[in-house]
Order: C-alpha cells, then sequence, then structure tokens
C-alpha cells in the first residue's frame, strides 16, 4: 500500500455545487485534502479516482456520514477516518455488483473508488 500525504498535489473537485465538497459547504475546503488523502490510502488507490468518488453522488453521501460524525462531536480529523473505516467495513452487494460491474464482496469504498475513476475515464474518450 502506499502512503497519501496531504500536499499541494490534492487535485480540485469539479463539483463544488454538490458531490462531497457542495456536501460539506463550509467545512469543505479544510475536509477536502483530509477525506481525499484518507480514501486514497484506505483504498490504495489514487488521488485522482478519490478525487472522482468525492465528486460523484456517493461522494456526498460520504460528505453526509462525515457531517453525522461531526454533529456527533468528533473532530474533522476524527469524522473523516471514521466514515472511512465505516465505508472499508461494508462490502459491494450482489445487486450492486450487477448494477455497476464491480465484483461482490470488495470494499463499498473500495469498489466505488474504482468505478468512479473507470467512469470518468470513460466519459473523457
Amino acid at each position: 500500500m502506499h502512503t497519501t500525504q496531504i500536499t499541494n498535489n490534492t487535485p480540485a473537485t469539479r463539483n463544488d455545487a454538490w458531490g462531497f465538497w457542495g456536501t460539506m459547504r463550509g467545512h469543505a475546503a479544510t475536509a477536502w485534502p483530509l477525506a481525499i488523502a484518507a480514501i486514497a490510502e484506505a483504498t490504495d488507490e489514487s488521488l485522482d479516482a478519490a478525487r472522482a468518488f468525492h465528486d460523484s453522488r456517493e461522494g456526498r453521501h460520504f460528505a453526509d456520514d462525515v457531517n453525522n460524525g461531526l454533529h456527533a462531536g468528533q473532530t474533522l480529523d476524527a469524522a473523516v477516518g471514521s466514515a472511512t473505516s465505516r465505508w472499508m467495513r461494508w462490502t459491494i452487494s450482489r445487486d450492486t455488483s450487477r448494477k455497476y460491474g464491480i465484483p461482490r464482496g470488495l470494499p463499498f469504498l473500495q469498489g466505488m473508488v474504482i468505478h468512479s475513476g473507470i467512469a470518468e475515464d470513460a466519459s473523457a474518450d
């Protein structure tokens, strides 16, 4: 697994109205690099794939989970970490596998990050 650090190489959002960024509102600028790094590290995927995930519909749901942690009194870093761990414990179901072509049983977060990166690449062609 590679180690991801928060750097100036963190890709910028392409969906500031919705996705993770739009859902995090006032916390977005601080939460974005933390979440990008946490997702890339946990899934062993690229920063660009993590960005594609965060800009997606699933990124909005991930932000909802982070916001739930904040409302429960967690720090931003802890809320991102808790959401990341929870999403990695979930697995791809049979229905999700059929819908997206992601192998059943793969950690949900990893599957969605991979899917988001592939979908973005396919739309660029």
